[in-house]
């Protein structure tokens, strides 16, 4: 993992960056570390220092983090970076309580900076962790009831010595042996304490209470491409889903969106549907495609010249109406 630093390095002295272990934990949050390598080696490739990427501009920062999905993380990324760099002259707080007041960064997160990089002995729970102890400890109670009781256990095994390591060896423990589906038991250095495994009990912990069914939104999105290539796009408001992202102007998402195209034109339905799953809800989108004259005005929205656009800058659902439309261009 790129974050972490090798035994070598720590052999010969070298301590956890605490802007690496934040910039990598904040990424990983609901996010898997096969999505976030190489999207934390672009960001400290890019901007190697909290300084740096204080000093980024919001767009540039966004558009990196297109496809990486829950966006809020990137404005909150910037705010706490901007409060690192301007009120703390550069420098991460070295306590879990003051990593605690900055922007963004939560109990998790303000842990997991604390341990690794200062060496506080500051309990660290992520889902991994959670898994591991209700097994080692047998708690039948359902998350998330559970959470408070885990974190408790869990803080009774945090060690006053190298808690960074302990921490980060819990979470690997969960994220390669002790795993959601057939925990690989006969590899586990904790075999012979789990009591979850003496009770055979195991690949059933934790329990969790059932999920309600996410309901299904309906919307409508505009492509509209200009005559010499310019694509129709705008930025969404910085609160809200997909805040401050790039995208293509549209509906309202909801039972039963109206129409709303940004300009006058001559649209077109695409055959298919945009298909995406957010949190706490599924999206069934629409797409309109149309080709603009020079010199138009839209109601909304901005054309990005064809030679500065790139998908690659847009957050995934919009990415997928961008492909939908390139279908729809090469039938015509």
């Amino acid at each position: 993992m790129p974050w972490r630093i090798g035994p070598a390095e720590r052999a010969a002295g070298a301590r956890p960056d605490p802007y690496r272990v934040w910039l990598s934990e904040v990424m990983l949050q609901q996010t898997t570390v096969a999505a976030v390598r190489d999207y934390f080696r672009r960001f400290t490739a890019r901007w190697p220092d909290v300084a740096a990427l204080a000093a980024a501009e919001d767009a540039e920062v966004m558009a990196e983090w297109a496809g990486l999905g829950y966006y809020a993380r990137a404005r909150n990324l910037l705010k706490c970076a901007r409060v690192v760099a301007g009120e703390h002259g550069g420098r991460f707080p070295a306590s879990r309580d003051g990593l605690l007041k900055l922007p963004g960064i939560g109990p998790y997160t303000a842990a997991a900076i604390a341990a690794i990089a200062y060496d506080e002995a500051a309990t660290v729970v992520d889902g991994n962790v959670e898994r591991v102890i209700a097994r080692l400890r047998h708690v039948e109670t359902p998350l998330p009831s559970a959470k408070p009781a885990l974190t408790d256990l869990a803080a009774e095994l945090t060690p006053q010595d190298r808690p960074g390591d302990h921490a980060q060896a819990m979470m690997d423990l969960g994220a390669t042996i002790c795993t959601p589906r057939n925990p690989a038991c006969s590899l586990c250095p904790l075999e012979g304490f789990c009591a979850a495994r003496a009770a055979g009990v195991q690949a059933e912990l934790p329990r969790k209470v059932p999920k309600a069914q996410k309901p299904t939104r309906f919307g409508i999105a505009y492509l509209g491409r200009r005559v010499d290539g310019a694509w129709l796009l705008e930025r969404r408001p910085d609160k809200g889903l997909l805040g401050g992202m790039l995208g293509w102007p549209g509906s309202d998402w909801g039972a039963a969106p109206l129409p709303a195209p940004p300009v006058a034109a001559d649209w077109r339905a695409l055959g298919g549907e945009v298909r995406h799953t957010f949190t706490h809800f599924h999206l069934r989108l629409s797409v309109m495609l149309a080709e603009l004259p020079a010199g138009v005005t839209p109601e909304r929205g901005y054309f990005v010249p064809r030679d500065t656009f790139r998908p690659a800058d847009l957050p995934t659902v919009m990415r997928k109406a961008y492909d939908l439309a390139q279908s729809g261009l090469a039938e015509n």
